[in-house]
């Protein structure tokens, strides 16, 4: 028993420094030299101070933005950058029969068209239901076309010039076959503070909350 104890301890040690030091230390420096903006969380830097993430959904209720997609956590979306908010992930898990989700989809439905009482246009299933996770930064192209007259409205200007920057932020399918097309929430109410037309510049390089 004794003559088997020595190996075992030893490959227990040698194992624990192979498993817990050297691997998580080496996929760290691999990941910080090819892939640094995402292995710093994908942090987007405006004047040298993070503003979100491009991963992570945040609240929006003004009129004047594109408003996100329902957080099955709370009230507002996740905002990890909001610390009064909440900040945890989870799914509601209510089921389509389920008598409290149908409350929470007619509630948006009411704050939708309370919003913009004149547009007639069908609302997008993702603004009135929450992602599975509610961090879900993006929302469908239909979901942005349908509050383009909104935020025109409150901003004081064309329809036009908003449906521009959706389409300027709208990012393809992944990898070309994977999903739909989406809008980044974040990016393009950034853009839109900015009143840029043109994709806005970001610095990558300070990518991590001091």
């Amino acid at each position: 028993m004794f003559s088997q104890f020595k190996p075992a301890l030893i490959i227990l040690c040698l194992l624990t420094f192979v498993t817990g030091v050297i691997y998580p230390l080496t996929v760290t420096a691999v990941a910080q030299v090819i892939f640094p903006h995402q292995a710093n969380g994908s942090l987007i830097v405006q004047d040298r101070q993070p503003v979100g993430s491009e991963l992570i959904g945040q609240s929006f209720d003004d009129p004047k933005y594109f408003w996100g997609r329902l957080s099955a956590t709370g009230t507002v979306a996740y905002n990890a950058f909001n610390a009064e908010h909440l900040t945890a992930s989870s799914g509601s898990n209510y089921g389509p029969l389920n008598p409290a989700l149908t409350d929470r989809v007619q509630a948006r439905i009411d704050a939708l068209k309370a919003a913009d009482p004149d547009n007639t246009l069908p609302i997008p299933v993702d603004l009135v239901t929450a992602s599975a996770s509610g961090l879900d930064p993006h929302i469908s192209v239909a979901a942005a076309l349908y509050q383009v007259a909104r935020v025109a409205r409150a901003r004081g200007i064309t329809e036009e010039q908003v449906r521009q920057l959706v389409d300027e932020f709208t990012e393809g399918r992944q990898f070309g076959f994977f999903g739909e097309a989406r809008v980044n929430v974040l990016r393009l109410n950034m853009a839109l503070d900015l009143q840029l037309t043109e994709y806005i510049d970001v610095d990558y390089s300070q990518s991590s909350v001091k």
